[in-house]
């Protein structure tokens, strides 16, 4: 069918909605990282123990399935996956796997019983709803709203949950200029990393002489652990291709482009199946619900290039060219994608807009701070008890995410810095657990909120590695245009290579804060300028640590493995020759039933005498 009005978009609605109802809803992640962990196989069996349950009941009028097993998108929780969540009783069962399947069908299905085992547990506590966990109860859920709760391949469920109907408002109830001086009011900033005003881009294209305009989504998503914006287009994608109609007509421009990694070959599935589902009832396309109004998207897979997030070098890779940045100005907004006026936001920003069109600026403002309103999604990972994808409003502080949200350190480990923004962002320390994470307040600290990652380390955690592992990967992402970059990346790596190898030299931290600064004073582009962030961060708030490296000789984490000394407690030590007899390089010395000692000029540090003492005698010296 084509909707050709709003009347039939209503009617389209309502029938989606009469065809969604059901007693019982499963609805299984097939987010990346639990369809990795075998979440398909359980959907596979749940269809075939539910076949039965397919049948109809009529109550008031209605038709109503028994159960209806949907594959949806992310639920966030995704150390916890395989995820499965039972409506209406609003459990969520964790690390599910498909030998549970009969138990969920029988208890929890025909019954209505949780299990508590597959239940979440925390300290000592069961919590048997998903909204009562606290890694969900403390997050403000609005882009992620329906991710985990719709079935994400089908139109039909982002249509129960309001899909298009901002854009309804906008079509019929707004002029192009209205919209733009609405998300321009909103104050919403671009998710991508640099914080720009979306309202401010948007009325520079719409200013141009130039008629033929474009929209472009920034679905690349480089950063290391970053992964917000793939589950957005895996678990929501109308969310977002919504946004960026509006932007469409907002600027008056009639073609879209979604640039996303290869890499993200189901967010690349979910988002042609949902233009197509989109074209195919007339949603996209010509003169959509019967307005002046056309618009046509297509989805451009990149190579997984870092460089290629930055706006330039992205729409020289879409038009077919090598992804490079180019000097500016001009800027995108006036010669963007084949040279044209380009509005150019990422996934999560265009998610932001058709809920600030259906509810107003004013109520966007009344979230997060006022120059840094609304929420943002993060990728929590690394040294913390609960990992995954979480929506916090804008100002909340890292405290409130490591600790509330994120359930503390692992193994009770003491915290010792997270690194925020991904290889363009900086560390933190435990003194600025307290910062407010909005753009303004991470500037002012030397960091940026970046695209959204977050990297928790504990006590045990070498700052000195990562700094070099952070450089190592933006000077194996420099698309090598400018020398700054080219070169200065290069000879920055080297020097942290040498020193977490033990031949550091008394000069190199001088020679490293050289070249940080005639990078970020001389690259190209904002990647560039960027890229010394991490060890310039980590070297104002760890260094004593690079001077331990470079002076003593030694890592106290025993990370970098050229440095790290092994001990013997001779406390503990029962004399049984176990490491002596394990030691390729006979570095352990002493007799039998006497406790050892190792001879530090022989040690090739290897660490097989700590993996084989049985008394757990020996360590890495602190």
């Amino acid at each position: 069918m084509k909707i050709e009005n709003r009347t039939e978009l209503k009617e389209y609605r309502t029938e989606c909605q009469k065809r969604q109802r059901a007693k019982c809803r499963v609805l299984i992640c097939g987010g990346t990282g639990c369809l990795a962990g075998g979440s398909d196989k359980i959907y596979q069996k749940m269809l075939e123990l539910t076949k039965n349950d397919g049948n109809v009941s009529v109550e008031f009028g209605a038709e109503i399935a028994h159960t209806k097993v949907m594959k949806s998108g992310c639920h966030g929780f995704c150390e916890m996956g395989p995820l499965v969540r039972i409506e209406p009783h609003n459990y969520l069962y964790i690390k599910v796997s498909p030998d549970d399947c009969e138990e969920i069908y029988q208890k929890t299905i025909c019954e209505g019983k949780s299990i508590e085992r597959l239940l979440y547990h925390m300290d000592g506590q069961v919590y048997a709803s998903q909204e009562e966990i606290p890694f969900y109860a403390k997050q403000t859920r609005l882009v992620l709203k329906n991710c985990g709760h719709i079935d994400a391949d089908h139109i039909e469920g982002a249509m129960v949950v309001g899909a298009y109907s901002a854009l309804e408002k906008a079509l019929f109830e707004m002029t192009p200029e209205s919209v733009i001086d609405m998300i321009y009011e909103s104050n919403l900033r671009g998710r991508g990393g640099a914080g720009f005003r979306t309202g401010r881009k948007w009325k520079q294209v719409a200013s141009q002489k130039e008629k033929i305009r474009y929209v472009v989504c920034n679905g690349d998503e480089g950063d290391p652990g970053a992964f917000m914006d793939r589950s957005i287009m895996e678990g929501d994608p109308h969310r977002m291709i919504e946004g960026m109609m509006i932007a469409a007509y907002a600027v008056q421009a009639q073609e879209g482009y979604i640039y996303v990694r290869a890499e993200y070959p189901l967010a690349i599935q979910r988002l042609e199946t949902a233009i197509h589902q989109a074209e195919e009832i007339g949603i996209l396309g010509d003169h959509i619900l019967g307005t002046n109004f056309s618009f046509r998207l297509h989805i451009n897979r990149g190579a997984g290039a870092f460089v290629c997030g930055e706006g330039s070098a992205l729409t020289a890779s879409i038009e077919g060219k090598r992804g490079m940045p180019r000097v500016k100005p001009p800027r995108t907004v006036q010669q963007g994608l084949w040279a044209k006026p380009t509005v150019l936001n990422n996934v999560e920003t265009y998610a932001n807009v058709p809920m600030i069109i259906q509810n107003g600026a004013e109520w966007y403002l009344g979230i997060g701070t006022p120059e840094s309103p609304g929420t943002k999604a993060f990728a929590l990972t690394g040294n913390v008890r609960n990992t995954g994808l979480i929506e916090v409003p804008m100002g909340i502080t890292l405290r409130e995410v490591i600790y509330d949200i994120g359930g503390g350190i692992q193994n009770g480990k003491k915290f010792k810095a997270v690194q925020i923004g991904g290889p363009s962002g900086g560390c933190l320390t435990e003194k600025q657990l307290d910062s407010k994470m909005d753009f303004d307040s991470l500037a002012k600290i030397g960091a940026m909120i970046g695209s959204g990652g977050l990297v928790i380390m504990d006590e045990n955690t070498c700052m000195v590695e990562v700094a070099r592992f952070f450089m190592s990967f933006t000077q194996r992402e420099s698309c090598g245009k400018c020398v700054p970059c080219r070169e200065g990346t290069k000879r920055m790596l080297e020097i942290l290579e040498r020193i977490v190898a033990g031949n550091g030299k008394p000069t190199d931290i001088d020679e490293l804060r050289e070249l940080a600064d005639m990078i970020e004073s001389t690259a190209l582009c904002g990647l560039g300028k960027s890229a010394p962030k991490p060890v310039i961060s980590t070297l104002n708030a760890f260094a004593e640590e690079y001077r331990e490296h470079i002076e003593d000789k030694k890592c106290k984490t025993g990370v970098c493995t050229n440095l790290r000394q092994f001990q013997i407690d001779l406390d503990i030590c029962k004399g049984c020759s176990k490491c002596a007899r394990n030691c390729p390089a006979g570095a352990i010395e002493g007799e039998l039933k006497s406790p050892y000692h190792i001879n530090q000029e022989k040690c090739i540090k290897c660490g097989a005498c700590m993996e084989q003492c049985p008394f757990k005698a020996i360590s890495v010296a602190r």
